[in-house]
């Protein structure tokens, strides 16, 4: 490569990550799927479940408490009440022929990480932090959507600004009644999320 071939691409990338630093906000467009509501196999209404049936998440998502992810719950869930209630609807019919063959539901990710961020559901759910706060007001949600950027940001900034964590004997998050007096503020260096 030539000297001027090298300043010209040298130039380039300089101009290009001035662009990017004067973006600021407006470049959080990318991979921000805040609003992203897409059509799922079953229409499934968390309005009518978690709001006017007032089912707790955890029932459903009981995942979240023990695991990295919240996960979806399968089949056999739904049916617990369904087996009962609501029978001929047809999305009833939808879950109960699932279960039947043994097929889980495809259901559409909507709250999707990039690969390179490392989140536990169950250390948040421990800490108290309430579902809604990185997913909105659920319960009056007819078909779920990304309430929030998800954004880098976003997390930093709650976990700046979010009350202390108190720490069991073993260092983790806990709820208040079963902790220890070890108390610390919820991190915001890189290797918690990033490893």
């Amino acid at each position: 490569m030539n000297l001027r071939t090298a300043k010209i691409i040298s130039l380039s990338l300089t101009v290009l990550g001035v662009f990017v630093a004067l973006q600021g906000a407006s470049f959080s467009w990318f991979n921000n799927h805040q609003g992203y509501a897409p059509a799922q196999p079953i229409n499934f209404s968390h309005r009518v479940h978690a709001g006017d049936n007032q089912i707790p998440c955890l029932y459903c998502h009981a995942a979240a408490a023990t695991s990295k992810a919240a996960g979806v719950p399968a089949a056999s869930i739904c049916m617990n009440c369904h087996s009962q209630t609501r029978k001929d609807s047809p999305e009833v019919q939808k879950i109960a022929r699932a279960v039947a063959e043994n097929k889980p539901i495809e259901w559409v990710r909507i709250h999707d990480l990039p690969d390179h961020v490392a989140f536990n559901h169950s250390r948040h759910i421990a800490a108290e932090i309430k579902c809604q706060q990185c997913h909105g007001p659920v319960e009056t949600m007819d078909r779920v959507a990304q309430f929030e950027t998800l954004s880098m940001g976003m997390c930093i900034n709650c976990h700046r600004t979010h009350r202390v964590v108190t720490l069991d004997a073993a260092g983790r998050p806990q709820v208040a009644q079963e902790a220890t007096r070890a108390r610390l503020l919820a991190s915001t260096d890189c290797a918690v999320c990033h490893h």
